[in-house]
């Protein structure tokens, strides 16, 4: 089965196809097709993703996954949240999305920097499909007081785990990609894929 990724985030192609690995999907992406940029104008993740993963299935004619996400700081009331990749303005950069949570966050103690990952996947299998499969993934963390790192994406700098001592952009790929948001999530697409096999393989 061909499948949509329906997205242009490099960080978030690589990812995906490395951790969604199932052997009857072939993964696409916009340099296999080219497709447009969706705006964005959903309040919450799981609405943001159905609405590319809607418009993928509409311009390709294919089984979509669309993945939306971002960061939630408990000390800013979940902010930035849906707005996280265009946190610091309309051109806004990693970079300067990170220096303005940062910012933001000067001096506040480190107990009260506690922020997560969200990640919501949408897998449809035409535009109008009535029974969209949504799998989510939380991934716990502080925000560090400086950016750390050259992995990753997004603000992986600064998310700091206790558990590694290490902010996401200090681990290894293949340490992100087995316990992020992102991982968490798509483990349930990838559920769905064995399941339809299984199911096939028992008529």
């Amino acid at each position: 089965m061909k499948i949509m990724l329906a997205t242009k985030n490099p960080g978030k192609i690589k990812e995906i196809t490395k951790i969604l690995q199932y052997p009857d999907i072939q993964l696409l992406s916009h340099k296999d097709i080219e497709i447009p940029e969706v705006e964005e104008t959903g309040m919450t993740f799981i609405e943001n993703a159905l609405l590319k993963a809607r418009s993928s299935s509409d311009i390709t004619g294919l089984p979509s996954i669309a993945d939306d996400s971002g960061l939630e700081v408990d000390y800013l009331n979940a902010r930035p949240g849906v707005m996280s990749a265009r946190y610091s303005g309309e051109h806004a950069t990693n970079e300067s999305n990170n220096l303005k949570l940062l910012k933001e966050l000067k001096g506040v103690s480190f107990e009260k920097r506690s922020a997560r990952y969200r990640c919501v996947i949408v897998f449809t299998r035409f535009k109008n499909d009535p029974f969209p499969l949504i799998s989510m993934g939380t991934w716990e963390g502080f925000i560090a007081e400086s950016p750390k790192g050259t992995n990753g994406f997004g603000y992986d700098p600064i998310f700091f785990l206790p558990k590694f001592k290490k902010t996401s952009a200090e681990l290894t790929d293949e340490e992100k990609n087995s316990i992020s948001h992102r991982a968490i999530a798509l483990k349930g697409i990838e559920n769905y894929f064995v399941n339809q096999h299984n199911n096939s393989d028992d008529k």
